[in-house]
C-alpha cells in the first residue's frame, strides 16, 4: 500500500465515521440540523462505500448506483449550503443560485450519460468551487459572531470546508492536465481531503474531551471573576454578570430567572427579551426545571413548548438548555441558555450548565451572607448611633436645662419671700442665654434631621462670601479671640445665604471653642476657576489623624476631645458638610495634634457647577 492510498483510506475512514456518529444523533433525536448534517457526510460516505466495494470485491460497475452516487457527490455543496444555514443565515437568492446549479450540474451528467466534457465540467468544477468557498467565508463569520465551543467548532467547520473546496477544484482540474503532471494534484488532493475530514470531524462530531478542553479558558475565567461578584453593588448586577459569563461560556445567549418567595414567580431581566419578567407555577420550561429540579435540553425549543413556538420564532431561539439554581435544599432561580441555531448545543453541554448553575447558586448565597452580615452590621452600627445620639444629647442638654431650672426655682422663692424686691436682671440674663442655648442645641438636631431628608438648603440668592465672613467675625460671642477675615476682593456666589451663615459660624465658633483663649482664627476667601475657597484655620488642639476620616460623620468628635470641657452633639461638622454639598461643593481638613486645624471650604460660584 502506497502513502497516497493510507492517506486515502484514513480520509475516507474518517468521514464513514462521522457519518456513523451523526447518524445515529438522528437516530436518538431527529432534528431538522442533524438531518442535514446526516445527508451531507451520508452522500460522502456512500460514495466512499460504493467505490470500496467495487474496487475490493471486483465488482462490476451498476451504471444505476454508478449514477445516483454521481448525483449524490454532484449535490454536496447545495447540502453543505443547507449546514450553513443550520449555523447561520443565508440570503434567499444564495440559496435558489445554489438549486439551479445543482440542476444544472445533475442535467449535465445525466444529458452526457455520466461523462461530462471539458467544457461543460470547468463551469461545474467552478460551481463546486464558488460555493464551497461561500460556504468556507459564511462558516467564518459565524465564527467570529460566536464565542466558546461554537467559535471553534465554527473555525473547524470553516476550515474543513475551505479545504474540501480547494481538494474538490484540484481534482476536478485534473483531467484537464497533461498525463505527465497528472499525479501532482492527485496527491495534493487526498492530503487536502484528508485535512478536510479531520476538521469536519472536529467541528460535527468533536469528542467530549475536546468539547471541554475548547470550553476551558471561558469557563476559567467566569470562575476568576465569580470570586468578586458577590461584592457587586447589588444583586442585578451579579445577575448581569452571571448571564455575561454563561453566555460566553455557552457560545449562547442566557437568562437567570430568580425566586420571589412573596408572589412565588420567578423574576427574569432577560436583556434579550424572550421570557416576560415574572413566571409564575406554569407550562414554562423554565418553571417546570425549576419545579423538578432537573436540567433540560431542548434542541427544538418550539416543538417542547408549543404555546411560545411564536415567540420563540420571533427572538431567533431554536435550542434550549436550562439548569435549576439552587443552595442544598433552598431553590433560588433558574439558568436559561438559548441559542437561535440547534447545533450550537449538544447533550453534553447539560453538565457545564449545571456546573454554572452551581457556581451561580453558592455566588448568590455568598451575596445574601454579606447583605445579611451588612443588614445586621447597620442595625448594630443604627443602635450605636441612637446610644450616642442619647447621650450626646442629655449631656448638652441637660446643663442649660440645669441652669434654667434652678435660676426659675431662685427667682421664684425670691419672689415669695420677698415681693418687693427688684427684678433679678442677671439672674433673667441667664435665663434667656441658656434658652437660647437650649434652642440652638434643639435646632441643631432639626438641621440634623432635614439634612438627612434633602430639605436643608433653601432658596440662593447672590451672596458676598467676604461681607458674610466679616458679620460672622463681628459677634460678640468670641470674647478674648481674635477673628480675622482676609480677602483682596469681594467674593460673591449664589448661595443660601443663612445655611452658608451657619457653616462659617460652626466652623468660627468651633476653631474658637478649642483654641486658647487670646489666640488668633483666620478666614481666608478667594476665588479662582469659578469657584470660591474658605479656610478657617485656628491654633487649637487639633484633630488626630485617626480621628480625621470621621471627623464629619454624625456625633463624631476628635478621640483628644475632653466632654467636661467642650461641649457639643457632634453635629455641626456633619450639618456643615452636608450644607456645602447640597450647594454642590466640598469640604476637608488638614491638622495636627497640639499645632490647630484648617478647614478648606469650595462652593462653586454659580448654583448648579
Amino acid at each position: 500500500m502506497t502513502a497516497l492510498e493510507l492517506v486515502s483510506l484514513l480520509t475516507q475512514a474518517i468521514f464513514v465515521l462521522i457519518f456513523l456518529l451523526v447518524g445515529w444523533s438522528v437516530l436518538r433525536r431527529p432534528t431538522r440540523t442533524s438531518v442535514d448534517i446526516a445527508l451531507f457526510f451520508g452522500a460522502i460516505a456512500i460514495a466512499i462505500v460504493e467505490s470500496r466495494v467495487v474496487t475490493t470485491f471486483r465488482l462490476p460497475q451498476v451504471e444505476l448506483i454508478s449514477d445516483v452516487v454521481a448525483l449524490l457527490v454532484i449535490a454536496m455543496p447545495y447540502l453543505l449550503l443547507r449546514l450553513v444555514d443550520d449555523f447561520s443565515d443565508v440570503p434567499i437568492v444564495i440559496v435558489r443560485l445554489a438549486e439551479i446549479g445543482l440542476l444544472l450540474s445533475a442535467a449535465a451528467f445525466i444529458a452526457t450519460e455520466g461523462t461530462i466534457p471539458p467544457p461543460l465540467l470547468l463551469p461545474v468544477v467552478v460551481y463546486f468551487a464558488a460555493l464551497s468557498t461561500y460556504c468556507a467565508i459564511a462558516f467564518i463569520r459565524a465564527a467570529g459572531r460566536s464565542t466558546g465551543v461554537t467559535r471553534r467548532r465554527l473555525q473547524a467547520v470553516a476550515a474543513g470546508t475551505l479545504l474540501l473546496g480547494i481538494a474538490i477544484l484540484a481534482a476536478g482540474f485534473t483531467p484537464l492536465l497533461p498525463a505527465s503532471l497528472a499525479g501532482l494534484p492527485n496527491g495534493l488532493t487526498q492530503v487536502l481531503a484528508l485535512s478536510s475530514a479531520i476538521a469536519y470531524f472536529v467541528g460535527f462530531a468533536p469528542p467530549q474531551i475536546l468539547r471541554r478542553a475548547w470550553q476551558e479558558p471561558e469557563l476559567r475565567a467566569f470562575l476568576r471573576r465569580a470570586a468578586s461578584l458577590p461584592r457587586l453593588p447589588d444583586t442585578p448586577s451579579i445577575v448581569r454578570a452571571l448571564q455575561d459569563g454563561a453566555a460566553s461560556t455557552l457560545g449562547a445567549r442566557a437568562t437567570i430567572g430568580l425566586i420571589d418567595l412573596e408572589t412565588n414567580t420567578l423574576r427574569f431581566q432577560d436583556p434579550h427579551g424572550v421570557l416576560p419578567n415574572e413566571i409564575g407555577p406554569s407550562d414554562y420550561l423554565a418553571w417546570r426545571t425549576f419545579e423538578t429540579q432537573r436540567p433540560g435540553y431542548y434542541p427544538d425549543a418550539a416543538r417542547a413548548h408549543p404555546a411560545l413556538a411564536s415567540a420563540y420564532r420571533a427572538h431567533g431561539v431554536r435550542s434550549l438548555l436550562i439548569a435549576p439554581i439552587s443552595a442544598a435544599d433552598k431553590r433560588l432561580g433558574a439558568l436559561e441558555a438559548y441559542t437561535n441555531h440547534e447545533p450550537v448545543f449538544s447533550e453534553d453541554d447539560l453538565d457545564l450548565v449545571r456546573l454554572l448553575a452551581d457556581q451561580a447558586a453558592v455566588i448568590l448565597e455568598s451575596r445574601a451572607l454579606i447583605d445579611e452580615a451588612a443588614r445586621v452590621r447597620a442595625h448594630e452600627e443604627a443602635a450605636r448611633l441612637k446610644e450616642d445620639f442619647i447621650s450626646a444629647a442629655a449631656h448638652d442638654l441637660k446643663t442649660p436645662l440645669t441652669t434654667l431650672v434652678a435660676q426659675a426655682q431662685f427667682l421664684e422663692r425670691r419672689a415669695e419671700t420677698e415681693p418687693s424686691a427688684p427684678a433679678d436682671l442677671p439672674g433673667l440674663r441667664r435665663i434667656v442665654r441658656e434658652g437660647r442655648r437650649l434652642s440652638s442645641l434643639v435646632l441643631e438636631l432639626l438641621d440634623a434631621s432635614r439634612l438627612e431628608q434633602g430639605t436643608l438648603v433653601g432658596e440662593r440668592e447672590p451672596v458676598d462670601l467676604v461681607e458674610l465672613a466679616r458679620e460672622v467675625a463681628r459677634h460678640d460671642s468670641y470674647d478674648g479671640h481674635r477673628i480675622t477675615v482676609a480677602a483682596d476682593a469681594p467674593v460673591v456666589g449664589s448661595y443660601d445665604l443663612r445655611r452658608i451663615g451657619q457653616v462659617l459660624e460652626n466652623l468660627v465658633e468651633n476653631a474658637v471653642k478649642y483654641s486658647p483663649e487670646g489666640s488668633e482664627v483666620r478666614v481666608a476667601i478667594a476665588q479662582r476657576n469659578g469657584e470660591a475657597f474658605i479656610d478657617v484655620t485656628d491654633q487649637g488642639i487639633g484633630i488626630p489623624a485617626a480621628d480625621l476620616p470621621q471627623i464629619f460623620q454624625r456625633f463624631h468628635r476628635g478621640s483628644n476631645v475632653d466632654d467636661r470641657r467642650f461641649a457639643g452633639m457632634g453635629l455641626g461638622l456633619f450639618i456643615s458638610k452636608g450644607i456645602v454639598e447640597q450647594h454642590g461643593g466640598r469640604v476637608s481638613v488638614e491638622s495636627r495634634v497640639g499645632a490647630g486645624s484648617t478647614f478648606h471650604v469650595v462652593l462653586p460660584l454659580e448654583a448648579g457647577r
